[in-house]
């Protein structure tokens, strides 16, 4: 078979109860769109049936494929994910999103314009963050973080974003953080590399708690953040 234009990579974590219909779902919608595609599930440590689940999927569906690094690592799997895409384009996505709207447009602005990433924005105007307000006053925060720390002048790093993997694949393998805070460093650099960017509005809904508590994760990210000042600001 030849190689799909799109890869969609989507970490998963203790995703057992909705994996199944997501995926199901999201092969539904993208049954309309003009383009040929993968999903790849980059599994990550589960403790639950995510990866049995993941593999029937694999097995019922020539377009899904399954890889595990066999630990909780969100960055170390998105950034497999993205290795192993055999797309020209690679659209990172969320379990609980499989936004296909965002699908759509961010492929169109990459066929059509000179941009090399563009970024699913939950923060900029136009944006709707239906998340509890502590989910989203968290997101300004960390923002925040970076626009200090790091010099970030976008409004968002983590979630929805596509990009020609030809053009990030330096940065992708620049990149020294893992866990939460690898997609900041991979949109931060990007940026800083001068690559041409486009950040688009999304709606956001929890569609479930997330799989790991917000206040657990915080030290780690923290860390990772002070790394990767370390990195950037002084190692370059």
């Amino acid at each position: 078979m030849s190689a799909p234009e799109i890869s969609i990579v989507i970490p998963v974590y203790n995703e057992e109860p909705i994996l199944h219909a997501a995926i199901v779902d999201l092969r539904e919608r993208l049954a309309g769109c003009d383009f040929s595609y993968e999903i790849l599930l980059a599994e990550n440590g589960s403790r639950d049936a995510t990866v049995e689940v993941a593999c029937e999927l694999a097995a019922r569906y020539p377009v899904v494929r399954c890889l595990s690094i066999g630990e909780p690592n969100y960055g170390r799997a998105l950034r497999r994910g993205i290795e192993e895409a055999t797309g020209e384009i690679v659209v990172c996505d969320e379990i609980d999103l499989c936004d296909v709207g965002f699908h759509r447009r961010a492929v169109a602005l990459l066929r059509e314009e000179p941009v090399d990433m563009v970024i699913g924005s939950k923060l900029m105007p136009g944006a709707r963050d239906e998340r509890p307000i502590l989910r989203h006053g968290a997101s300004h925060f960390y923002n925040g973080l970076l626009r200090l720390a790091l010099g970030f002048s976008g409004t968002d790093t983590h979630g929805l974003k596509a990009f020609r993997k030809q053009a990030l694949m330096p940065i992708v393998r620049s990149c020294v953080v893992e866990r939460d805070v690898f997609a900041s460093e991979l949109v931060i650099r990007a940026y800083r590399a001068g690559l041409s960017i486009r950040e688009i509005p999304v709606r956001l809904m929890e569609k479930r708690p997330p799989s790991i508590n917000l206040l657990r994760r915080v030290p780690g990210v923290l860390r990772a953040l002070l790394q990767l000042g370390w990195a950037i600001r002084v190692r370059g």
